[in-house]
């Protein structure tokens, strides 16, 4: 019987080991399916908790909407009903356009349908160390790693065997401080979604009215005391541009953040509608019960004492109360297109499978799409399936692409995305191509037919 070990319980590794015992329920395929996670007993420098699939920066997949890129990833995984976007769905809180969810809900709920799965052998442990019997020639046995940008020491040098000892790619990756809603001053916060979008309530907004005071926080933030970084990744700071400490945002320019995370257009007070904030601060809500808000865009290596101190000066945040601080780390992530295939195998041994954001992917959703993509090949693999790639038109298709054919020698992660397309496909009428609302209309419906096609066809996904 063929044994499927999956390494890492985080959001690419429950999609896969949820995806593989499916799929071999579906087609009546008997394989032993092992998921490794070595929290609670190590711990990483990002985690809380010890449940599956915690999310440790924003608590938002990002939009649902159509017209978004990221909006079309997440209906294209809902075709292969993702436990992570079911969840996402049953754990729901208000956030405008965004799928943003309670944390610690949903969480909790995968751990519970992983842990109450029939197929799926938990196992509470780090795995160090890759049997034999997953490296020798014809090997019955796959594996899967997505053991994530914290990947232990001891695996970590694992992986460096199976790729020829490349070095790994790092970025600093940050997480936002969650305050309780009590703390929020409503006399001057005020809730409302941007430009109405969503439920008007859906976030809490933090007005900077006087531009001195706007001036007096970005100075202040420029000049706080940043938390210390060890001897090794002093050498050189490089930031994900999609996550970045809101200190490093503010030292691009005075402005910077009020073209950013504080941008205030589309925001107004129902009570003061002629009053035009300088610079806003949202805060998007963190539990089903809007006990908890975090703070939108500021994630941050400050110095904890300094984030009491400085984030109090936002307008409405004085008396803030802040349950979990937030901090930075370093992540790792493959060079993938010098090992991987375009199934995400290893090009030296394709038994061995990679997931999640160590390939070079960013975001939720992109991390448990990978996981899809994956066990999908893997049973192909097992049933000896005839593998077709999917279309690059697709999201789906257009991450896994660019995972596996992106030039090496820039390769950095990436979010779902339009420019990964094929954004200009000859049957796209001149008039669509030069409205931007028609043509992304125009090429999420092209991408959900060529995925709603692939699975009624029953293909394998690559």
């Amino acid at each position: 019987m063929p044994k499927v070990t999956v390494i890492g319980a985080g959001l690419a590794g429950t999609e896969t080991a949820f995806q593989i015992a499916k799929e071999a329920k579906k087609n009546n395929t008997d394989l032993e399916i092992e998921l490794y996670e070595m929290r609670p007993k190590i711990k990483t420098p990002a985690h809380h908790t010890d449940n599956f699939a915690e999310l440790v920066c924003s608590n938002s997949l990002g939009s649902e909407f159509l017209t978004t890129a990221r909006g079309v990833l997440i209906k294209e995984m809902q075709h292969f009903n993702s436990i992570i976007i079911e969840s996402a769905l049953e754990s729901k809180v208000p956030a405008g356009q965004a799928l943003a969810v309670d944390r610690d809900k949903f969480a909790e709920i995968i751990t519970e349908k992983i842990n109450s799965h029939e197929n799926i052998k938990i196992i509470r442990d780090e795995f160090q160390s890759i049997p034999e019997t997953i490296l020798e020639n014809n090997s019955s046995d796959y594996l899967v790693i997505a053991s994530g940008p914290l990947t232990s020491p001891s695996l970590a040098s694992e992986i460096q065997k199976l790729t020829g000892n490349n070095e790994f790619l790092k970025f600093f990756d940050a997480a936002s401080p969650i305050l309780t809603s009590d703390s929020i001053n409503m006399d001057i916060a005020f809730k409302a979604s941007r430009y109405g979008k969503g439920e008007t309530d859906d976030y809490i907004n933090c007005p900077f009215y006087d531009k001195d005071d706007y001036y007096a926080f970005w100075q202040a933030l420029i000049d706080a005391e940043k938390a210390p970084l060890k001897d090794f990744e002093k050498e050189k700071i490089k930031y994900f541009e999609g996550c970045m400490p809101v200190e490093a945002i503010a030292a691009r320019g005075i402005d910077t953040l009020r073209f950013g995370p504080l941008k205030p257009v589309g925001l107004t007070d129902p009570r003061t509608p002629d009053k035009k904030a300088f610079a806003v601060v949202q805060l998007r809500q963190d539990n089903v019960i809007g006990s908890l808000y975090n703070i939108v865009g500021f994630q941050t290596n400050l110095k904890w004492g300094e984030q009491k101190r400085v984030f109090s000066m936002i307008p409405g945040l004085e008396n803030m109360d802040i349950v979990r601080y937030g901090v930075m780390h370093q992540n790792i992530y493959l060079n993938s297109p010098l090992c991987l295939n375009p199934d995400l195998s290893l090009k030296n041994k394709s038994n061995i499978f990679f997931a999640g954001q160590i390939t070079g992917v960013e975001g939720y959703t992109e991390s448990a799409a990978t996981g899809i993509v994956v066990a999908r090949n893997i049973i192909g693999q097992i049933q000896k399936q005839e593998i077709k790639p999917l279309a690059k038109e697709t999201m789906l298709g257009a991450l896994t692409n660019y995972i596996s054919h992106a030039d090496p020698k820039n390769f950095q992660p990436i979010n779902s995305n339009w420019g990964i397309i094929n954004t200009n496909p000859d049957d796209m009428e001149k008039k669509i191509r030069k409205n931007k609302k028609l043509k992304n209309e125009f090429l999420a419906q092209r991408s959900l037919e060529l995925i709603g096609a692939a699975e009624a066809s029953s293909v394998v996904l690559t």
